[in-house]
């Protein structure tokens, strides 16, 4: 699901590269947060893109990571009207690789982009996975 996910997202992955996700508690997310972005709180997702930095990537190489809030999906997932604990996983993986797409959700206009290509994107793999066998 991920590298189907990693495809749809139009991702310039096309070597043997690595997406790390890492599920963490609210405790986890909060420190995270606070430590790499600068906000208070946990959150959903946090991506770290390596694919444009300097350094050269290798076959093997970590490309993409995500920390996703496990805590903040079971939450949202039981508050959302037609939404999953695994659903929201699966939302916080393709919002993660949209970002590291380069899609950003910084202004109304890029936000509302980046809702509806999460939308799209969902729909495809609801068609391809069953969410709940996925993520339990």
């Amino acid at each position: 699901m991920i590298l189907r996910a990693a495809q749809l997202t139009k991702l310039p992955i096309e070597r043997d590269l690595i997406i790390n996700i890492a599920f963490v508690n609210d405790r986890a997310m909060a420190r995270m947060n606070e430590d790499f972005v600068g906000h208070e709180g946990s959150t959903d997702v946090i991506t770290f893109c390596y694919l444009e930095g300097d350094e050269a990537l290798f076959d093997g190489d970590i490309a993409i990571e995500l920390f996703i809030c496990a805590d903040v999906a079971e939450r949202e997932g039981a508050k959302r009207k037609n939404s999953t604990y695994a659903r929201e996983l699966v939302l916080y993986v393709i919002h993660g690789l949209l970002h590291s797409a380069g899609e950003d959700d910084l202004d109304a206009v890029s936000k509302t982009r980046m809702r509806r290509r999460e939308r799209e994107i969902m729909k495809v793999l609801e068609k391809e996975f069953e969410f709940e066998t996925i993520f339990i």
